[in-house]
């Protein structure tokens, strides 16, 4: 498994780590910094300066999962990792892929008072790893402390097991993880495992409407970004009758109906993806009552709602608005379009 401590920077994350795997028989520390300063010595200046964290870069995002992987597979045991996370949807990504590799991740916050982080900020250094834009801002820190509040008002404390360590040394902060540990109370990360692909796959998704021709669209807790109800084709199972499936395991909508074609979209293999086929279908439009009725499962959607055209656009990747795109203007006409990587053919 893997123990996640999460915390402000100044929150004691390394040296609790430190002292944590003294204290875990078989325990071994990964600091993704390590792959911070890696990406950062790897890619070129210009590329870096377009971000404003190394956390921003989806390359540091895969090498995380990738080599906490390796770590696991090769010495086993339990992986304490130090890091911050405060955005919700690299929350989501990292701890999303581990999941789909069934890795258990627990999930710890040090959370000491914010007039103790300050303290603690003021004498310390900005951490090395930052891209070359940033580097040399003695208000790094500082600047993270709001990102921090507004996560711990949202998501973080839902989320994450909380320790307050505002009075607890390093070794007593390692001791209270520990036992909370041994104790149970420490719980596995409620996120749904999804195996990663090892070929090419084939995807139904289905567009539901409301009454002013809004899409629903749904926030997964596994992956980056929203997303249409839909899934994976199953072998043997036809791909309209997947969506309808998938529309009543995501949503609690039953299509009486199997919905018609809109796209059809070839996504090329873009490394570590393999691609295959997407599909998108019609599935019609919901009435008031029905789109209150929509009931999601917890531990693999966290929201939802009927967006526009215009506010799809700011919710999902480029690559799934492209999809969405062209699947109103073939709703519009009537006809189903063959899209490569989301521009029409022929």
């Amino acid at each position: 498994m893997i123990v996640w401590i999460n915390g402000a920077f100044g929150a004691g994350k390394t040296t609790a780590a430190r002292e944590l795997i003294e204290l875990i028989p078989n325990s071994t520390l990964f600091d993704p910094e390590d792959i911070g300063a890696a990406v950062v010595r790897l890619l070129p200046p210009k590329h870096l300066t377009e971000v404003g964290d190394f956390q921003d870069l989806p390359i540091w995002r895969r090498l995380v999962i990738d080599t906490a992987a390796a770590m696991l597979a090769e010495l086993g045991g339990t992986l304490v990792v130090p890091m911050t996370l405060l955005r919700q949807e690299y929350r989501d990504e990292i701890f999303g892929g581990l999941a789909a590799r069934r890795i258990a991740v627990r999930h710890v916050l040090l959370a000491p008072a914010e007039t103790i982080l300050r303290e603690r900020i003021a004498g310390r250094g900005t951490p090395p790893t930052l891209p070359p834009g940033e580097m040399g801002q003695g208000h790094w820190a500082y600047d993270h402390i709001e990102p921090y509040r507004a996560a711990l008002a949202s998501w973080l404390t839902a989320d994450a097991h909380l320790i307050d360590t505002g009075a607890l040394t390093p070794y007593e902060t390692a001791a209270r993880i520990a036992e909370d540990l041994g104790a149970g109370t420490v719980p596995v990360c409620d996120i749904v495992q999804t195996p990663e692909p090892t070929a090419e796959t084939v995807a139904a998704g289905v567009l539901l409407f409301d009454e002013q021709d809004r899409v629903l669209l749904v926030d997964p807790t596994y992956k980056a970004g929203w997303e249409f109800p839909g899934g994976v084709v199953e072998p043997g199972e036809a791909p309209a009758r997947a969506g309808v499936r998938e529309v009543a395991e995501e949503t609690g909508i039953q299509l009486e109906d199997v919905p018609g074609l809109l796209v059809v979209d070839w996504e090329p293999p873009a490394p570590p993806g393999y691609g295959g086929l997407r599909l998108l279908f019609d599935g019609g439009r919901l009435d008031s009552a029905r789109a209150r009725a929509v009931l999601l499962p917890g531990p693999e959607l966290r929201g939802w709602c009927f967006a526009s055209e215009e506010e799809a656009a700011e919710l999902l990747p480029p690559v799934r608005y492209e999809r969405l795109r062209w699947a109103l203007r073939a709703r519009e006409r009537g006809a189903a379009l063959y899209l490569e990587a989301g521009i029409p053919i022929g």
